[in-house]
C-alpha cells in the first residue's frame, strides 16, 4: 500500500480536529464574553443609582397611596358621622351603606393609579394597556349586559336611598326585610324566615313600608241593638288610657264605618312607628275586648263563663 493511499483518509481526521478546537474556543470566547458583560452590567455604577431611585420612587408612590387612602377614609367618615348626617338629612343606615361605598371606590381609584405609576417606573407603554383594557371592558359589557344593568341598578338604589338594611319594602311578589343591598343583588328575608335574592335590574318597583309612621286601623264590630253612644264611650275610655313605646299619636275613634241589620263597625286608627301596624292593632283588639267584658256587654262577656272562670 502506497503512502498516497493512506493520506487521504488521515487528512480529513487532522481537519475534524481543528473544527473542534475552533468551535471550543470560539463558546468559551461567548461563555466569557457573556460573563464580561454580566459583571460589566453589575458593578456599572450608573445601573444601580437607576435601581435605587427606581426603588425609591415605588416606595415613594406606596406610602403616598396609603396617604391619601387614609385621608380620604377620615374626609368619608367626617361626613358619615352622625352629625353631619342630621345636617345633610340621611338616614343612619343609608350612612353605613354610602360610607362603605364610597371607601370601597377610593380603594379601587387609588389602586389603580398605583398600579400605572409603578409600570410607568419600568418603562412600559400604558398606551396598550389602557387601550386593551377598554377594549376588553366593551367585550365584556356586550357579553354580560345583564350584570352591566344590576350594577348600574345597584348604584343608584344606594345613591338614591330608595331603601336601606332593615327596611320592609316590598317588590313585585316579595316583601320582606332587607338584609344586604350588593351592587349586583339583594337580600330579602320574610317575617316566616324565607331569604330572598332578587338581582337588582329586575327591581322595578319598589314598596318601602320603613320611610315614614304606619297606621294601625281597628274595626270593632258590635250588635246593632245595643247603643251606639254607650259602646263608642266604652271604646274611647281604652283609648285615653292606651300606652305603647311605638305610639306616635294617641288613638282615634273615627265613628261608625259600616252598618248592616244586625252589626255597627266601629272605626279606630292610630299613627304608630314604622312596620308596628299589626303588633298596635293586637294590643287594641285586646284592650277593647277587655273593657267590652268589664261592661258586660253580652256579646263579648258570658255569665256562665265568668262563672265557671270564678270571676261572677
Amino acid at each position: 500500500m502506497s503512502v498516497n493511499t493512506v493520506l487521504p483518509g488521515i487528512m480529513p481526521l487532522a481537519d475534524d480536529e481543528v473544527s473542534i478546537d475552533q468551535m471550543i474556543d470560539h463558546n468559551v470566547n461567548l461563555w466569557q464574553q457573556f460573563v464580561d458583560d454580566i459583571w460589566d452590567s453589575i458593578s456599572d455604577t450608573a445601573l444601580w443609582i437607576s435601581v435605587v431611585k427606581v426603588v425609591l420612587r415605588i416606595i415613594m408612590f406606596l406610602i403616598i397611596s396609603g396617604i391619601a387612602k387614609k385621608l380620604m377614609y377620615r374626609v368619608i367618615d367626617h361626613f358619615m358621622h352622625p352629625k353631619s348626617s342630621k345636617r345633610l338629612k340621611l338616614r343612619p343606615r343609608r350612612v353605613q351603606t354610602v360610607g362603605k361605598l364610597l371607601k370601597n371606590t377610593v380603594s379601587y381609584i387609588v389602586n389603580f393609579i398605583l398600579i400605572l405609576l409603578i409600570l410607568g417606573e419600568f418603562d412600559i407603554n400604558l398606551a396598550p394597556l389602557l387601550a386593551g383594557a377598554g377594549v376588553i371592558g366593551l367585550a365584556i359589557g356586550f357579553g354580560a349586559q345583564s350584570l352591566v344593568k344590576d350594577v348600574i341598578t345597584g348604584f343608584f338604589i344606594i345613591l338614591e336611598d330608595h331603601f336601606s338594611v332593615g327596611d320592609v319594602i316590598e317588590t313585585g311578589k316579595f316583601k320582606g326585610t332587607v338584609e344586604l343591598i350588593g351592587l349586583r343583588a339583594t337580600r330579602l328575608r320574610s317575617w316566616t324566615g324565607e331569604v330572598y335574592v332578587i338581582p337588582n335590574g329586575s327591581i322595578t318597583d319598589v314598596t318601602n313600608y320603613s320611610v315614614n309612621n304606619s297606621l294601625a286601623v281597628v274595626d270593632v264590630s258590635i250588635a246593632a241593638t245595643e247603643q251606639l253612644e254607650q259602646a263608642m264611650e266604652v271604646v274611647r275610655g281604652v283609648l285615653s288610657r292606651f300606652e305603647d313605646a311605638n305610639l306616635v299619636m294617641p288613638p282615634e275613634l273615627l265613628g261608625v264605618q259600616a252598618m248592616t241589620g244586625s252589626d255597627v263597625t266601629l272605626r279606630i286608627t292610630a299613627v304608630c312607628k314604622p312596620n308596628s301596624q299589626a303588633a298596635m292593632s293586637r294590643r287594641l283588639f285586646a284592650e277593647i275586648k277587655k273593657a267590652f267584658e268589664s261592661a258586660r256587654d253580652p256579646r263579648y262577656y258570658s255569665i256562665a263563663s265568668a262563672e265557671r272562670m270564678g270571676g261572677a
